[in-house]
């Protein structure tokens, strides 16, 4: 039995307290655990900033690719695991599948 993964609503958080919610959220996971996040819109940004202040750190996985909502997990990477984003269609690059999650 899987544990229960902590699911942040984006849109239903004030935009100034966004990323800030998410990077505490995820600098309170212990190593191996995720959180995932649903948003209107493609979190790239999010995703840039991950790179720039915690590259090595996490793990990106998109669980669903828009066109309308996009969710996606975040991890806390393991020493010793692979670096880069797996997206959800399966393959592993710096920015998702490019598939549009098609």
């Amino acid at each position: 039995m899987n544990a229960a993964v902590e699911l942040i609503n984006v849109p239903t958080v004030p935009p100034p307290q966004r990323h800030a919610l998410i990077f505490s959220t995820f600098d309170a996971l212990p190593t191996g655990s995720a959180f995932e996040i649903v948003n209107d819109h493609d979190p790239m940004p999010l995703y840039f900033q991950f790179e720039r202040t915690r590259a090595g750190q996490f793990e990106w996985q998109y669980l669903e690719n828009g066109p309308e909502r996009w969710h996606v997990r975040i991890g806390r990477r393991q020493a010793g695991q692979p670096t880069g984003t797996t997206s959800g269609c399966g393959s592993t690059s710096g920015s998702g599948c490019g598939c549009g999650g098609r």
